[in-house]
């Protein structure tokens, strides 16, 4: 019999969310409190002790013993550091005890965490800072319950270490500007304007005994070798398959996780290589959902435990099929629930949704760039331009109905029409019709809109998703400033701001239509049309980590207060080290596995296959065969272990400029990425020439399809 799942009862459960804090607090105390929340107004200090301990008797109702400042340095994962309640007495005994000065501010380590120069080693120093705009949660284990406090994280001297400040900071400045022109443009009674995301996750799942058997997916995350099995994804017969029983048994316990932590997790489907699923989760505000999107990852990969199971979140963990990404879908809502993307059923008469179209696309010309840049990771550059996600070029899909409008106003200065969806007309007669959307949807483009949101599908699977949300609200508001600088020359006169928002859309989009692409975008006939609109085509993470330090960049980040300059040029070699770090380790792993795991077995092979071809000469049986595949097992175990020097020599080249983040992480891209493949090459055909009990590995037919 079926274990019976209450949603309704289980969701938020471990939360300490808004119906919580409005049972338990006084109620001065939550108004204050939920003032700060909706409004961004500054946080009564007098209000922290009353919140503490209502927060720490709700945790230990749960059966939490410890709480954390649970934070996202610059690593890309969380940081937790677990203290306990307990606080002792004069008796020898302890009370349970939690300070409005302990959630409010923590102080872990700063110098052991990436911060690109801006901390030294000796100066330890950082502080955890309460974000109360992310509500806490209960962590559950079964090891251990623990009160999880969403924090930022700061250097000692105010600079971001984290990932959540800059986020905060650059929702901040998207908030001020699009509120600011809302009430120019007439709409006084918005407050503020808050980006709301969706950000769809894809992994893969494998077998945890198999996975144990891979060193190259225990140290790296992907696989080094591997041949590619008979069949891959070429039938198109996983993607929305019939799900497994082991990956349902999964999936229904993350969801029933997931939900727990107060995520909404809703949508679950067999992705379009094998072994490889998603989870698209309902829209949050940009803060809570980058917390969710995180906490989701680790949440995936504890539930995989229990399951015999291990989840894979790296872009491309397998050569020859499909990566993964975490398409990041954004809008814009106001306090009173309006989506700014959404156009209406006639886009052409919407003067709003059109100038807020014309400036997003705008900003996406002007920092193409930068977009590209916050979607950049070492796995990721396996993957983008490949025929299954974006190419690296950025371009912005509208569709046909958007662009017929944009094309009006550009050709004619004025649009007057607006394409309507036709009805669906299938030839069944007892299949209902329905209205089709005006417009189909383009897969290959890498910021499409689709409906009344924008989806950009360049990003990383591993990626945490505030670096392209930093991006999109900085460069939005950016845009936005200086539309309202103009509109406030003529404020005073309602038609003539009118009139004014007319023109500027035009403009916009005649000086920005070449980023405006509906075609395929996986076509090498696109390539050479984005050069020729002089699209920047930034294809590796070294050519796109430049733009955050170019004086275009700093000083766009400086006017919003999103980054100074000191903590951008961090970053930039925080990524440089990062790239040339994951590098180094993969190749290490090459080596590792190439000389103590691959080369062994197939000389051992090798040998087993010179006795047979001796015995049977000797019996005067043809051996042509045999010879032949002797021959071609000493060729390409001569060509490995020739490439296999050449690797280990520039490997130590690499490791001798770290004094220069970017000359090493460019080497390591330019040279030392290929080596590995002259090692893997050699290596997969031998895996197609050797005796499957004799390869001393897992085949990626025994990793996809047999989990």
């Amino acid at each position: 019999m079926k274990e019976k799942t209450n949603v309704t009862e289980i969701f938020g459960m471990n939360v300490f969310n808004d119906s919580v804090m409005k049972a338990r607090l006084p109620k001065a105390v939550y108004k204050d409190l939920k003032k700060t929340i909706e409004e961004g107004t500054e946080l009564n200090p007098a209000i922290a002790d009353v919140v503490a301990n209502e927060m720490k008797e709700w945790a230990i109702e749960k059966g939490a013993t410890h709480y954390t400042h649970w934070f996202q340095p610059l690593t890309g994962v969380t940081a937790e550091k677990h203290d306990a309640f307990i606080s002792p007495t004069d008796d020898g005994k302890v009370l349970m005890e939690f300070s409005g000065k302990e959630l409010i501010k923590g102080e872990p380590d700063a110098s052991s965490f990436p911060s690109g120069g801006l901390r030294a080693t000796f100066e330890a120093r950082g502080y955890t800072a309460w974000d109360c705009t992310s509500p806490a949660f209960i962590k559950e284990t079964p090891n251990s319950t623990v009160l999880c406090i969403p924090t930022a994280f700061c250097s000692y001297t105010g600079e971001a270490l984290d990932k959540k400040t800059p986020l905060l900071r650059s929702m901040q400045a998207l908030d001020i500007q699009a509120t600011r022109l809302l009430h120019l443009l007439g709409n006084d009674s918005v407050k503020s304007v808050t980006t709301s995301v969706g950000a769809e996750q894809e992994y893969f799942l494998v077998d945890k005994e198999k996975y144990l058997q891979r060193k190259d997916l225990i140290f790296t995350g992907r696989t080094l070798f591997g041949a590619m099995p008979p069949k891959g994804q070429e039938m198109d017969d996983h993607y929305f398959g019939t799900i497994r029983e082991r990956i349902e048994g999964f999936m229904k316990d993350l969801n029933i996780e997931a939900w727990k932590l107060g995520i909404t997790a809703k949508t679950e489907h067999n992705e379009v290589a094998p072994a490889q699923h998603e989870l698209a989760p309902i829209y949050d505000s940009n803060n809570v959902a980058t917390d969710h999107n995180q906490l989701l990852m680790e949440t995936m990969k504890r539930v995989a435990e229990r399951h015999g199971l291990k989840c894979l979140l790296h872009e491309k963990p397998f050569a020859g099929i499909n990566g993964s990404g975490k398409h990041n879908n954004w809008s814009m809502v106001t306090n009173e629930g309006k989506n700014l993307l959404d156009p209406g059923k006639t886009p052409h008469e919407n003067q709003q949704f059109l100038l807020i179209l014309a400036s997003i696309i705008k900003a996406v010309d002007e920092h193409a760039d930068l977009l590209r840049m916050s979607a950049s990771t070492p796995g990721n550059d396996h993957r983008l331009g490949a025929n299954e996600a974006p190419p690296a070029i950025i371009s912005i899909f509208l569709g046909e109905q958007l662009e017929d409008v944009v094309k009006q106003l550009v050709t004619r200065g004025e649009a007057t029409r607006s394409k309507k969806g036709d009805k669906l007309a299938s030839g069944v007669h007892s299949l209902p019709e329905f209205e089709k959307d005006a417009t189909d949807r383009n897969r290959t483009s890498p910021f499409a809109f689709t409906g009344n949101k924008f989806e950009f599908r360049m990003v990383g699977s591993t990626q945490s998703i505030s670096d392209p949300n930093v991006i999109l609200n900085t460069i939005v508001a950016d845009v936005f400033a200086d539309v309202c600088d103009q509109l406030e020359k003529v404020a005073d006169d309602p038609k003539a701001v009118e009139m004014e928002a007319h023109e500027l859309t035009k403009q916009m989009l005649t000086e920005h239509q070449r980023i405006i692409f509906n075609g395929n975008g996986y076509s090498e006939e696109w390539i050479k049309e984005a050069e020729r609109r002089g699209l920047p085509n930034l294809k590796s993470m070294v050519d796109a980590i430049p733009t955050l330090v170019t004086d275009k960049s700093i000083k766009m980040f400086e006017k919003f207060g999103v980054f100074t300059k000191a903590e951008l040029e961090s970053r930039a070699e925080i990524l440089f080290e990062q790239y040339a770090q994951t590098i180094n380790i993969e190749a290490l792993a090459t080596l590792d596995i190439a000389k103590k795991q691959i080369v062994p077995a197939v000389m051992k092979y090798q040998k087993q296959l010179a006795d047979s071809v001796a015995v049977l000469k000797e019996t005067g049986v043809d051996t042509s065969v045999q010879e032949a595949l002797l021959g071609d097992i000493t060729d390409n175990l001569k060509e490995m272990y020739g490439a296999i020097g050449v690797l280990a020599e520039d490997e130590a080249k690499a490791k001798a400029m770290d004094e220069d983040v970017e000359k090493q992480a460019r080497y390591y891209h330019d040279t030392i990425f290929a080596d590995m493949s002259a090692v893997r090459q050699p290596a997969d055909k031998l895996e197609m020439l050797v005796a499957k009990e004799d390869w001393p590995m897992p085949s990626y037919g025994d990793l996809i399809f047999e989990v």
